[in-house]
């Protein structure tokens, strides 16, 4: 199809579509002619995945740019490029609990990963993020809160599992890598979104 043709498809207008192309956001198109690109599904799918990273998500467009080189990194193993995609999914964030606290809070997430048996990486952004989080309790004297860690854990480990188990039942490995993408930054909103409501209900329950 022409981008004409792919601007219908998705409802995309045509300069958007163009404005990817220049940002690496969206594959080139296969040249039919010096002027002309023709575009196939897997523009579809991905304009689509852009359009809901940039719209929904609100993710920044470096940020999405990074996302979709690592769901282009096939000639890595799935694990390595599902890394890739989760490094790109949590932007360097600045540290501003006390180093007291993050000292406490590093030995309270080792803790908490050692018992749930949880293999990750050391240095990953994940890791850091929950460590600063938790050291930001401490530091504004929520320590209660971090009473809760476990029971996230729980929590989340059982619908991630529901989550993995998914994916994997698509036919393709770049099926796989953009299912998880999708999961993770449009599951957050939904995370989100729950518990908002859930909050919501038991505030109205309680003291309504």
């Amino acid at each position: 199809m022409r981008i004409g043709e792919l601007s219908r498809a998705t409802g995309i207008p045509v300069p958007t579509i163009k404005y990817y192309l220049r940002e690496g956001l969206l594959p080139a198109g296969e040249l039919s002619s010096p002027n002309q690109a023709a575009y196939g599904e897997a523009h579809v799918r991905r304009l689509r995945l852009v359009r809901a990273l940039v719209d929904l998500a609100q993710v920044p467009v470096a940020q999405v740019k990074e996302i979709v080189a690592s769901l282009d990194a096939d000639d890595v193993p799935l694990h390595d490029q599902i890394g890739r995609a989760h490094r790109a999914l949590i932007p360097a964030r600045k540290q501003t609990a006390s180093a007291e606290a993050r000292e406490v809070a590093t030995a309270e997430v080792r803790e908490l990963l050692q018992r749930r048996g949880w293999q990750v990486e050391a240095d990953g952004p994940a890791l850091a993020t929950l460590i600063e989080t938790v050291a930001t309790f401490h530091t504004l004297g929520q320590q209660n809160l971090v009473g809760f860690l476990d029971a996230y854990a729980a929590a989340v480990e059982q619908f991630t599992e529901l989550e993995v188990e998914a994916v994997t039942a698509h036919p393709t490995r770049d099926q796989v890598a953009e299912s998880v993408v999708i999961g993770t930054i449009l599951g957050e909103t939904v995370i989100s979104s729950l518990r908002l409501l859930a909050q919501e209900s038991i505030s109205a329950r309680r003291w309504s």
